[in-house]
């Protein structure tokens, strides 16, 4: 080493090095805590669904489609994921509610009013979508959250 060079302390670098990690331990947990948190709970900010399979619990819903001499039939199976309904009474004996049968033939509806061609792989989410719309509208509120498809064979 030369005379004129000063050798700096151990004990500094050192501090600069925890000072660095501490510094950027800091602003990492202020990222995670307030912006990602922040997105996370303005995604799960609805209350779980409730399940509703519509049609015969085993087969779900078979209808002829495409017109009344298409000789064209579909056999599907729904399930709905509702906004659960406080005021609702629980079900007592066979009679679907008044909601179900609303739900019901809201769905049946629109699946004889779709076009045969409507039925095509690519356009399921689409047309999951329009039903979700047409359940909610025949509703008069936006109770469905999300429509599965279980099965679907058209012959």
């Amino acid at each position: 080493m030369a005379d004129g060079e000063k050798k700096f302390p151990l004990m500094l670098i050192v501090g600069m090095i925890v000072a660095g990690l501490a510094l950027a331990g800091g602003v990492s947990y202020y990222i995670a805590t307030n912006i990602v948190a922040e997105k996370a709970d303005k995604k799960a900010q609805r209350e779980p669904g409730v399940f509703m399979k519509l049609g015969d619990a085993k087969e779900g819903i078979i209808l002829n489609i495409g017109g009344v001499n298409s000789g064209r039939y579909l056999k599907i199976g729904i399930i709905l994921e509702l906004k659960p309904d406080k005021k609702s009474a629980p079900k007592e004996g066979k009679m679907p509610s008044p909601e179900e049968i609303k739900i019901l033939d809201a769905t049946i509806q629109f699946l004889r009013s779709q076009k045969v061609e409507d039925y095509d792989a690519q356009k399921h989410e689409q047309m999951k979508e329009m039903l979700k719309n047409e359940i909610n509208k025949a509703l008069g509120e936006e109770r469905v959250y999300q429509v599965y498809i279980t099965h679907f064979v058209l012959q």
